[in-house]
């Protein structure tokens, strides 16, 4: 049976051992999404996703997909279009100008094979409090003043929980990505968590791996050094690929 969660004061159980055959990787369903609960969720390895009209459910799938940082697949193709969007004047990568912004275009961005969105505007609210004390935050791509692209993901200790991805304008999500791995592995963060498989994310290099194993990884890099500054350094484009030097006119 699902455990119901009542208030903020009742703890989230930990998803070992826990699963349902008809909705699997459901660990807990009920309570809120304040700072201190989103926290304690990610914690133990388990996230938010549910629809309008439902109550906070909570989930932990087995297997969890990831995706190790130093086995991001540059592709020819990616490499050509960073270098193309590095030296194109006007287009910018930018950290954390936008928060709200890339959350809100996320939401309006349904998954593969699924209709609607999970982002729900409670999600979008809560997590962009969890922006504002320092937890959540974007990678986003400019084309001069129009924000083409982004990412927002959680970033606790030396892990990142990636989020969502949002797309208006050809790989505009891919450059997004890509800076988020080039800072990952300037930063030393070893994974970052997918939650669910995509085909997009296996042929970057993500794969699944035993909730066991993903749970295991987090004791061992949620407490493991300050949590890194996340601030835009078009140097950290060399951890790619030594030819990706990206230019004085990108912002921070």
């Amino acid at each position: 049976m699902i455990p119901w969660i009542d208030d903020d004061h009742t703890p989230l159980p930990t998803p070992e051992g826990r699963g349902d055959p008809e909705l699997p990787g459901l660990v807990a369903a009920g309570g809120t999404l304040s700072l201190a609960r989103l926290e304690e969720a990610y914690r133990k390895g388990l996230f938010p996703w549910y629809g309008p009209g439902q109550p906070v459910l909570w989930w932990s799938p087995d297997p969890r997909m990831v995706l190790p940082v130093e086995q991001f697949r540059l592709t020819r193709s990616l490499r050509k279009t960073l270098r193309r969007f590095l030296h194109t004047p006007g287009c910018t990568v930018r950290i954390d100008s936008a928060f709200r912004r890339v959350s809100e275009a996320c939401a309006a961005t349904p998954r593969d094979g699924q209709e609607g969105t999970w982002i729900v505007p409670e999600i979008v609210d809560a997590y962009t409090a969890w922006h504002e004390a320092g937890f959540t935050h974007s990678v986003e791509t400019w084309v001069g003043d129009e924000l083409v692209g982004g990412l927002y993901f959680v970033s606790i200790g030396r892990m990142v929980f990636g989020e969502s991805m949002f797309s208006h304008r050809t790989d505009a999500s891919k450059v997004a990505l890509a800076a988020l791995m080039a800072a990952c592995r300037a930063r030393g963060v070893p994974w970052v968590d997918c939650q669910q498989h995509t085909a997009h994310l296996a042929s970057l290099g993500a794969r699944d791996v035993p909730r066991q194993d993903f749970v295991r990884h987090l004791a061992l890099t949620l407490g493991a050094g300050p949590v890194p500054e996340w601030t835009y350094d078009a140097t950290h484009w060399a951890w790619l690929d030594p030819a990706l030097d990206g230019p004085a006119h990108e912002h921070a």
